[in-house]
């Protein structure tokens, strides 16, 4: 039976992962949705605060696990709000951060159907900010850089070697799989002993946080799933990490 709403639809920020890190606007629309479209970094926990009588369909996309094309994914918004009313479509992070979020606008509104945004918590500010580690501290680094690893063809972005030769703090997304040859370009740029951090799961309780520079971050290889969403930050920020003191002077008494 189709829905006698009007379609509308709402572009949702779930956060950095942690179901009680949307913001309470956010919250507000999935509770008013009539259904969820949802995406492979939205948690369980905050799925399971949403009325279960609001239909929540997955249309994820993850690394060599694509369920949905893009296409996939624009059809289905305009489909489900011309069927049920008003869609909330929920993004992990920010819509706005490498989110495809205009993509998805402007093709909802070629069918006249309204959209709004509501912001989400980026897990490129939150993830960092969860482990202590500061994007600008004065005296240290006076701004950030958030970029994504490679290009659509596989290619590092320019923007890697650009953020390499100025002294802001690097938070790359979507890198872990190739964490080393991102060492390896950085290192062209920094100095070896440039502090590194990798956080896996960021906000949830399986975080997990390695420290070392950029010399040393090969050591840890084996502790850093690939399989896993992470977040990698490069730059004298995260000194301020607690365990980067404690690996500097493990690294002392080694030498020793």
């Amino acid at each position: 039976m189709m829905s006698q709403n009007e379609p509308k639809v709402s572009l949702v920020g779930a956060g950095p992962g942690s179901g009680d890190l949307v913001t309470i606007r956010g919250m507000r629309r999935l509770q008013e949705a009539n259904v969820i479209l949802y995406d492979a970094l939205v948690s369980a926990e905050l799925l399971s605060l949403i009325d279960k009588a609001i239909p929540k369909i997955y249309v994820g996309k993850r690394c060599n696990q694509h369920s949905f094309s893009q296409n996939d994914i624009n059809e289905l918004i305009v489909k489900n709000a011309f069927k049920y009313g008003h869609v909330v479509r929920l993004k992990g992070g920010d819509p706005f951060v490498f989110g495809r979020a205009h993509e998805e606008i402007a093709y909802v509104e070629s069918f006249s159907i309204p959209v709004s945004v509501v912001p989400g918590i980026s897990s490129a500010l939150a993830v960092p900010a969860s482990q202590g580690i500061p994007m600008t501290r004065r005296g240290v680094s006076s701004s950030f850089w958030v970029m994504t690893a490679t290009k659509r063809d596989g290619s590092f972005s320019e923007d890697l070697k650009y953020a390499s030769q100025s002294s802001a703090t690097m938070v790359i997304l979507m890198g872990v799989r190739k964490l080393v040859q991102i060492v390896d370009e950085v290192s062209k740029y920094r100095v070896s002993s440039t502090p590194v951090a990798v956080i896996q799961n960021g906000t949830l309780k399986n975080e997990s946080c390695v420290v070392g520079t950029l010399q040393g971050i090969h050591e840890y290889k084996n502790s850093i799933q690939e399989t896993v969403p992470g977040i990698i930050i490069i730059g004298n920020v995260v000194a301020e990490h607690p365990l980067f003191f404690e690996e500097e002077v493990q690294r002392v008494l080694h030498s020793l």
